[in-house]
């Protein structure tokens, strides 16, 4: 993993969904949409059922639909833990 990029695991409750690396993630928690980079301090937040955007390096976007989770962030990895979620 590069030190600019972020290393992403999106799953459900039943499997995983996606993982790779990514330089940037937008996802809808309840407390609005967040943006992450690289770099981002470590946190934890409930996700809100929405879109997960995850920005590869080459810049194409994979879109998931998420709902019910959470999403923490540390050391640059991102992971996604939700109760349903599915590439779109």
């Amino acid at each position: 993993m590069s030190a600019n990029t972020l290393r992403i695991e999106l799953v459900a409750e039943d499997a995983a969904v996606w993982s790779g690396e990514a330089k940037m993630v937008i996802a809808k928690t309840v407390e609005g949409e967040i943006g992450l980079l690289p770099g981002h301090e470590p946190m934890l937040a409930i996700l809100a059922s929405g879109e997960v955007r995850i920005t590869l390096p080459t810049g194409e976007i994979i879109k998931a639909n998420a709902e019910d989770g959470f999403l923490s962030v540390e050391h640059n990895v991102v992971t996604v833990v939700a109760r349903h979620a599915a590439l779109i």
